[in-house]
């Protein structure tokens, strides 16, 4: 792994063109030398790895982003770099979906009556912060169905034809793990030809299918108060709850758009208002924080003639 510092001088410990499994990612530390206190860590409680179908991204910024964001109507790279940051945004609809699969998965003979004994046990493990509704990047949050962003990106970068689809980095911090996708024209191959493209892999941590990203979270739940396990006698699964529960470290995807420097991945004013919400901050924060009300009256000044309510997450 190689080491780098980003622009908020934290530290990160990447591997490029690679998204590494836990197993191959604890190796791949080790014989480098890097020290984790989360990573390392033995005896993790049994926890489901379901296979999440992703139809929307999430843009979280603050307050100046926000207005840049306004002024440009669209997103451009920050800090005159050449990428556009989105990561995945799970629905509770896509949970649910994704425990039905697991519960198939496991037992060809479960049954509708069993799984109403096992609703919503899926989200108990779904306690990571890439599925909480809070923020660490600001109080402003853009979601918007992954379709719209690609056909926006095609239409104003690839001249109409698909974007490319590459696996980007495996990034280790303290105890999150980024696997970021770059999405680029195909007049940039030659730029990117190094990164292997993304496909539709049964075995990859993220592949693309449709519309949708396929993730299959490798540790989705940071702090593991649960423990799953497998009762064949009631053709589905147990959850019990764990005392004393483990730190471990957690994942998600990052979404990379590719723009060339001082364009804007332009999109339609409505479309930037009705995909906007409010967002709490969550820790460790990296962006100052606003309130509801502060919040209300600056989407109101950037968005004059829109009198819709401000969503909160």
């Amino acid at each position: 792994m190689e080491t780098r510092y980003n622009r908020r001088k934290i530290k990160e410990n990447y591997c490029a063109g690679q998204h590494l499994k836990l197993p191959d990612l604890k190796k791949t530390a080790k014989s480098s030398g890097i020290g984790n206190q989360y990573l390392y860590k033995e005896n993790i409680p049994p926890y489901p790895r379901p296979e999440l179908h992703v139809s929307h991204l999430k843009h979280d910024t603050d307050k100046r982003g926000l207005k840049g964001i306004s002024a440009d109507e669209g997103f451009r790279a920050a800090f005159r770099g050449s990428l556009v940051w989105w990561s995945l945004a799970v629905t509770p609809e896509e949970i649910s979906s994704a425990e039905e699969r697991l519960l198939k998965e496991a037992f060809p003979e479960w049954t509708e009556e069993q799984a109403k004994g096992q609703e919503n046990s899926l989200a108990k493990f779904a306690t990571s912060p890439a599925f909480l509704k809070t923020s660490r990047f600001g109080s402003y949050r853009f979601t918007l169905p992954l379709r719209e962003l690609l056909t926006a990106y095609s239409q104003q970068f690839c001249d109409g034809s698909a974007p490319v689809l590459r696996v980007f980095e495996t990034v280790l911090y303290k105890q999150e793990v980024v696997y970021s996708v770059l999405v680029h024209s195909r007049s940039n191959n030659q730029l990117f030809h190094h990164f292997p493209l993304l496909r539709d892999d049964p075995d990859a941590v993220c592949a693309y299918r449709d519309g949708r990203f396929i993730w299959r979270p490798e540790a989705m739940c940071e702090t593991h108060s649960y423990e799953l396990t497998k009762n064949p006698d009631q053709n589905g699964f147990e959850v019990n709850f764990v005392y004393g529960p483990p730190f471990y470290v957690w994942d998600n995807v990052a979404v990379a758009f590719h723009v060339d420097d001082a364009q804007v991945l332009q999109l339609d004013e409505s479309q930037l208002r009705e995909s906007l919400s409010f967002c709490k901050g969550a820790a460790p924060p990296l962006a100052k924080f606003q309130s509801f009300e502060d919040a209300t009256e600056l989407v109101q000044e950037l968005w004059p003639g829109d009198s819709s309510p401000l969503k909160g997450e």
